[in-house]
């Protein structure tokens, strides 16, 4: 029996979404394998402690300020974070390895997360010799240093864009570690063709199927920058997605508009709005890009002060593939959907190009992961428990 070990955490939401989609992607091609998600905060903070002095899961503070657009300021904090981090790489390690050894061996362990890959990395070493590491990048780009490649830890890396692979490179990760996929994990559902009619959708949620249609969406904990969106484009048909956000959902179906529109809450199916729409509206993020161009979608996104860091690179991307407008403020809302509207055709000949099938890539890639095994010397493994 084979194990797998995903690890995971909810910060924003993106990580578990990748988790859970590799998972489906393993089971829908029936590979012989027990998949087990491992949710990091619980194995670091299994008595929550956290929770109990603050009131508050760590996550829960990070979505928090997302879901207000607190977002200004993620950047100094980010580097804070990552020497906190590095400062309590041994207690982490500690606390990883005795995880690891409490159970179930696992024949792979494979990271969906930044900023933690040294303590994971050195205690998979530590306490599985022989169980190779994988870290899936599911960003666009690395943020150096310490937040997706470690250099100098024991560590295979997947990564969706060539610059990803470019950077691994430069970080000294040998060319037979680093696996390129065609883009970033999303959902399997996103692939799988509907007959719904699109005019009956429409109009069975109140809109027009005759004006363009555009879908707002900032995460699944919602943004306040819904709302300014909403105001700027009042003369265009919108889908406005307030994912958990309940006072953004109220703000929204008081707005006054003089296009129609429809304000939902969270929804598992995003992809059946996405596919109801002309364009999409919304953050940079990887997996939501990912998801409005899988659904064939032009996107308009952001890039400003308030953007995350690790997000900055996302919208040159979207430059760069001609997939998109990138805006500096909801100011510039009008004009960018005029532009995307007026070229849609050029503008979908770009979506349709991108061709992103990473979450069923993926599973191939650890199968042969699994056949080579940790080709780590034993010299050096014996090095990493020593160091951990």
């Amino acid at each position: 029996m084979t194990v797998i070990d995903l690890v995971y955490f909810d910060a924003g939401g993106g990580h578990r979404a990748a988790a859970l989609a590799l998972q489906a992607a393993i089971r829908q091609q029936q590979r012989p394998w027990v998949v087990r998600l491992v949710h990091l905060m619980q194995v670091l903070d299994p008595a929550s402690r956290f929770r109990r002095v603050t009131g508050h899961h760590p996550e829960a503070l990070y979505n928090w300020r997302l879901q207000r657009g607190w977002t200004l300021g993620l950047g100094v904090e980010l580097r804070m974070l990552q020497r906190l981090i590095r400062a309590s790489d041994p207690w982490l390690v500690r606390a990883l390895v005795r995880h690891w050894s409490a159970g179930t061996r696992p024949d792979l362990v494979v990271s969906l997360v930044p900023n933690f890959n040294r303590a994971l990395g050195r205690s998979v070493a530590a306490a599985l010799p022989g169980v190779p590491f994988v870290t899936v990048m599911t960003d666009l780009s690395d943020l150096p240093p310490h937040f997706w490649i470690e250099p100098g830890v024991d560590q295979r890396l997947v990564c969706g864009t060539e610059l990803a692979v470019a950077q691994a490179r430069a970080a000294g990760v040998d060319a037979h570690r680093i696996h390129r996929t065609s883009g970033m994990v999303i959902r399997p559902e996103f692939y799988r063709p509907t007959d719904e009619s699109r005019p009956e959708a429409l109009r069975a949620l109140g809109l027009d199927p005759t004006l363009p249609t555009g879908v707002v969406m900032f995460g699944g904990y919602g943004s306040p920058q819904v709302l300014r969106v909403a105001r700027r484009l009042d003369g265009r048909q919108l889908i406005l997605m307030a994912g958990h956000n309940t006072a953004l959902a109220s703000a929204l179906r008081r707005l006054e508009r003089r296009a129609p529109a429809v304000v939902l809450g969270f929804t598992p199916d995003v992809q059946r709005y996405l596919r109801l729409a002309d364009f999409f509206v919304g953050k940079p993020g990887p997996g939501a890009l990912s998801e409005a161009l899988q659904c064939g979608l032009p996107v308009i996104t952001f890039r400003n002060a308030w953007t995350m860091p690790q997000e900055r690179y996302n919208t040159e991307w979207v430059e760069q593939q001609g997939v998109g407008v990138v805006v500096d403020a909801p100011r510039d809302l009008r004009a960018a959907v005029d532009r995307v509207l007026d070229a849609l055709p050029t503008y979908r000949a770009a979506v349709a190009a991108v061709h992103n099938r990473a979450v069923f890539e993926l599973p191939a890639i650890l199968e042969r992961i699994l056949r080579q095994g940790n080709d780590h010397p034993a010299s050096a493994a014996v090095d990493w428990a020593r160091a951990a």
